[in-house]
Protein backbone atom coordinates (compact mmCIF):
# COMPACT_ATOMS: atom_id res chain seq x y z
CA UNK A 1 0.00 0.00 0.00
CA UNK A 2 1.40 3.51 -1.06
CA UNK A 3 1.00 6.87 0.58
CA UNK A 4 -2.25 7.79 -2.03
CA UNK A 5 -4.05 4.84 -0.88
CA UNK A 6 -3.46 5.09 2.40
CA UNK A 7 -4.80 8.48 2.34
CA UNK A 8 -7.96 7.34 0.76
CA UNK A 9 -8.38 3.99 2.54
CA UNK A 10 -7.54 4.84 5.78
CA UNK A 11 -7.46 8.85 6.61
CA UNK A 12 -11.42 9.03 6.34
CA UNK A 13 -11.87 7.50 9.27
CA UNK A 14 -10.36 10.02 11.47
CA UNK A 15 -13.18 11.62 13.08
CA UNK A 16 -15.03 8.37 14.25
CA UNK A 17 -11.26 7.58 15.53
CA UNK A 18 -11.14 10.86 17.34
CA UNK A 19 -14.57 10.71 18.56
CA UNK A 20 -14.48 7.12 19.79
CA UNK A 21 -10.73 8.55 21.93
CA UNK A 22 -13.00 11.53 23.31
CA UNK A 23 -15.43 9.71 24.33
CA UNK A 24 -13.20 7.00 26.21
CA UNK A 25 -10.51 9.65 26.80
CA UNK A 26 -12.63 12.98 27.75
CA UNK A 27 -8.99 14.69 26.73
CA UNK A 28 -9.06 16.55 23.54
CA UNK A 29 -5.03 15.94 23.65
CA UNK A 30 -5.03 12.67 24.69
CA UNK A 31 -7.66 11.91 21.49
CA UNK A 32 -5.08 13.60 19.05
CA UNK A 33 -1.99 11.45 20.46
CA UNK A 34 -4.07 7.98 20.31
CA UNK A 35 -5.25 9.12 16.61
CA UNK A 36 -1.16 9.98 15.91
CA UNK A 37 -0.52 6.38 17.38
CA UNK A 38 -2.95 4.39 15.30
CA UNK A 39 -2.24 6.22 12.50
CA UNK A 40 1.38 5.31 13.34
CA UNK A 41 0.54 1.69 13.63
CA UNK A 42 -1.73 1.26 10.59
CA UNK A 43 1.19 2.71 8.40
CA UNK A 44 4.01 0.51 10.02
CA UNK A 45 1.48 -2.44 8.88
CA UNK A 46 0.45 -0.96 5.90
CA UNK A 47 1.53 -3.80 3.71
CA UNK A 48 -0.62 -6.09 5.94
CA UNK A 49 -3.76 -3.85 5.75
CA UNK A 50 -5.00 -5.81 2.72
CA UNK A 51 -5.76 -9.27 5.09
CA UNK A 52 -9.16 -7.28 7.03
CA UNK A 53 -12.26 -7.19 5.81
CA UNK A 54 -12.44 -3.54 6.96
CA UNK A 55 -9.49 -2.09 7.35
CA UNK A 56 -11.70 1.20 9.49
CA UNK A 57 -13.09 -1.45 11.86
CA UNK A 58 -9.21 -2.44 12.54
CA UNK A 59 -8.36 1.48 13.06
CA UNK A 60 -10.93 1.79 15.59
CA UNK A 61 -9.98 -1.88 17.31
CA UNK A 62 -6.25 -0.49 18.06
CA UNK A 63 -7.86 2.85 18.89
CA UNK A 64 -10.07 1.19 21.86
CA UNK A 65 -6.99 -0.58 23.47
CA UNK A 66 -4.73 2.86 22.69
CA UNK A 67 -7.23 4.53 24.66
CA UNK A 68 -8.17 1.86 27.26
CA UNK A 69 -4.21 0.89 28.02
CA UNK A 70 -4.05 4.98 28.65
CA UNK A 71 -7.10 5.12 31.19
CA UNK A 72 -5.22 2.35 33.03
CA UNK A 73 -2.34 3.38 33.23
CA UNK A 74 -3.64 7.06 34.95
CA UNK A 75 -6.83 5.12 36.35
CA UNK A 76 -9.10 8.11 36.71
CA UNK A 77 -12.60 8.04 35.94
CA UNK A 78 -14.01 9.32 32.68
CA UNK A 79 -16.74 11.59 31.93
CA UNK A 80 -18.42 12.67 29.12
CA UNK A 81 -17.88 15.95 27.77
CA UNK A 82 -20.96 17.51 25.99
CA UNK A 83 -19.56 21.07 25.77
CA UNK A 84 -19.20 20.42 22.04
CA UNK A 85 -22.33 19.31 21.29
CA UNK A 86 -24.58 22.08 19.60
CA UNK A 87 -28.30 21.46 20.38
CA UNK A 88 -29.23 24.80 19.09
CA UNK A 89 -31.50 24.96 15.70
CA UNK A 90 -33.05 27.95 14.07
CA UNK A 91 -36.86 26.90 14.93
CA UNK A 92 -36.41 26.73 18.92
CA UNK A 93 -37.20 28.93 21.42
CA UNK A 94 -35.22 29.52 24.53
CA UNK A 95 -37.24 27.64 26.69
CA UNK A 96 -36.91 24.55 23.98
CA UNK A 97 -33.55 24.97 24.07
CA UNK A 98 -33.08 25.01 27.70
CA UNK A 99 -35.28 21.82 27.74
CA UNK A 100 -33.43 20.10 25.29
CA UNK A 101 -29.88 21.17 26.76
CA UNK A 102 -30.88 20.29 30.24
CA UNK A 103 -32.34 17.14 28.49
CA UNK A 104 -28.95 15.90 26.49
CA UNK A 105 -27.06 16.74 30.29
CA UNK A 106 -28.96 14.20 31.58
CA UNK A 107 -28.76 11.58 29.16
CA UNK A 108 -25.35 12.23 28.79
CA UNK A 109 -25.10 11.56 32.80
CA UNK A 110 -26.97 8.63 32.76
CA UNK A 111 -24.17 7.10 29.86
CA UNK A 112 -21.39 7.78 31.98
CA UNK A 113 -22.77 5.75 34.59
CA UNK A 114 -23.35 2.73 32.31
CA UNK A 115 -20.21 0.14 32.54
CA UNK A 116 -17.45 0.68 30.32
CA UNK A 117 -18.33 -1.92 27.59
CA UNK A 118 -22.04 -0.77 27.47
CA UNK A 119 -21.05 2.92 27.01
CA UNK A 120 -18.33 1.90 23.96
CA UNK A 121 -21.20 -0.33 22.38
CA UNK A 122 -23.62 1.77 23.16
CA UNK A 123 -21.59 4.82 21.48
CA UNK A 124 -20.43 2.30 18.43
CA UNK A 125 -23.56 1.56 17.28
CA UNK A 126 -25.69 4.79 17.87
CA UNK A 127 -23.39 7.80 17.73
CA UNK A 128 -20.95 5.89 15.26
CA UNK A 129 -23.44 3.75 13.34
CA UNK A 130 -21.91 0.81 12.82
CA UNK A 131 -22.92 -2.34 11.74
CA UNK A 132 -22.82 -5.07 14.96
CA UNK A 133 -20.77 -7.21 11.87
CA UNK A 134 -17.64 -4.33 12.51
CA UNK A 135 -18.39 -3.81 15.87
CA UNK A 136 -17.92 -7.40 16.86
CA UNK A 137 -14.63 -7.02 14.94
CA UNK A 138 -13.58 -4.04 17.19
CA UNK A 139 -14.53 -5.30 20.78
CA UNK A 140 -14.18 -9.41 19.99
CA UNK A 141 -17.54 -9.87 21.18
CA UNK A 142 -20.46 -12.02 19.34
CA UNK A 143 -23.28 -10.24 17.32
CA UNK A 144 -25.53 -12.03 20.07
CA UNK A 145 -23.59 -10.46 23.03
CA UNK A 146 -23.52 -6.66 21.51
CA UNK A 147 -27.61 -6.96 21.06
CA UNK A 148 -27.91 -8.24 24.66
CA UNK A 149 -25.11 -5.49 26.09
CA UNK A 150 -26.67 -2.79 23.53
CA UNK A 151 -30.37 -3.45 24.71
CA UNK A 152 -29.69 -3.04 28.46
CA UNK A 153 -27.49 0.18 27.39
CA UNK A 154 -30.64 1.40 26.41
CA UNK A 155 -32.88 -0.13 28.51
CA UNK A 156 -31.41 1.72 31.44
CA UNK A 157 -30.79 5.03 30.10
CA UNK A 158 -34.44 5.05 29.15
CA UNK A 159 -35.15 4.09 32.45
CA UNK A 160 -33.08 6.54 34.17
CA UNK A 161 -34.35 9.39 32.44
CA UNK A 162 -38.03 8.70 32.34
CA UNK A 163 -37.32 8.69 36.26
CA UNK A 164 -35.62 11.87 36.15
CA UNK A 165 -37.74 13.08 33.93
CA UNK A 166 -41.12 12.95 36.14
CA UNK A 167 -42.35 10.75 33.37
CA UNK A 168 -42.38 7.03 35.23
CA UNK A 169 -45.48 6.56 37.86
CA UNK A 170 -44.16 4.80 41.17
Amino acid sequence: MDLQEFKIKVLPARQKLYRLAVLLLHDKEEAEDVLQDVFLKLWTQKDKLQAYNSIEAFAMSIAKNLCLDKLKSRKRKQMVDVAGMDLRSGDATPYQYSEQTDSMRNVQRLVETLPEQQKLVLHLRDVEGYTFEEIEQITSLTVNNLRVILSRARKSVRDGFLKLENYEVG
